[in-house]
């Protein structure tokens, strides 16, 4: 993984992050209705769930590439149309944030930790995301140890500090009762990313 595809890893990451949706929802609520402090560990469990995703993405892939040899360029192909696909479904699909859609009313710093832990393993289309999006930044045959603990820095820094930054602001912005005015502009900027990413392992395959 060179610089450049940590740094584009790093940028879509904290795109995604940061697009409104339960994940968010959950920090923000648990922030604004338990403390901060709720906020925080509600998206450090949202950070080890996606950590979990990650390994067994990387692995994953790592054994097909093992297994199959040449034909792991129609899984780069098959990856990178699944990239396009995310990205223009993310323009193409508002969606406004709301309070209805994570009850966040009971519970301590643990029961916040393994909300956002329980949230993210709830979405098993994680790990089809992340095995489509790291082809594009890693090559996958020659993935070494370096290179899983680079993408699992990129994932705990680029979602941690988004998911944390959501939950010290929770207090200052009404965000949960009014919607995010900076929606659209972010879910244009990431599909557009996402687009970028599938068109570019399309060329690397």
């Amino acid at each position: 993984m060179t610089p450049y595809d940590a740094l584009a890893l790093f940028l879509i990451m904290v795109g995604l992050a940061a697009i409104p949706s339960s994940s968010v929802a959950l920090v923000v609520i648990r922030s604004a209705t338990q403390g901060t402090s709720n906020g925080i560990a509600a998206a450090c469990g949202i950070v080890i769930g996606d950590l979990v995703f990650v390994l067994m993405a990387v692995l994953g892939l790592s054994t097909l590439a093992e297994t199959m040899g040449s034909l792991f360029a129609i899984i780069r192909y098959m990856a990178a149309c699944y990239l396009i696909w995310f990205g223009i479904n993310l323009i193409q699909k508002p969606k406004t944030l709301g309070r209805e859609e994570i009850d966040a009313r009971n519970g301590g710093i643990m029961a916040s930790f393994t909300s956002g832990l329980a949230l993210t393993l709830g979405d098993i289309k994680a790990i089809l995301f992340y095995a489509s999006l790291f082809p594009a930044f890693v090559d996958i045959p020659t993935l070494d140890r370096f290179d899983i603990a680079m993408i699992m820095g990129i994932t705990i820094v680029a979602v941690g500090s988004v998911k944390i930054a959501y939950a010290v602001a929770a207090n200052v912005i009404v965000l949960v009762s009014n919607g995010f005015t900076y929606e659209r502009p972010i879910k244009i900027t990431t599909g557009g990313l996402m687009i970028g990413a599938g068109g570019y392992l399309i060329t690397k395959a």
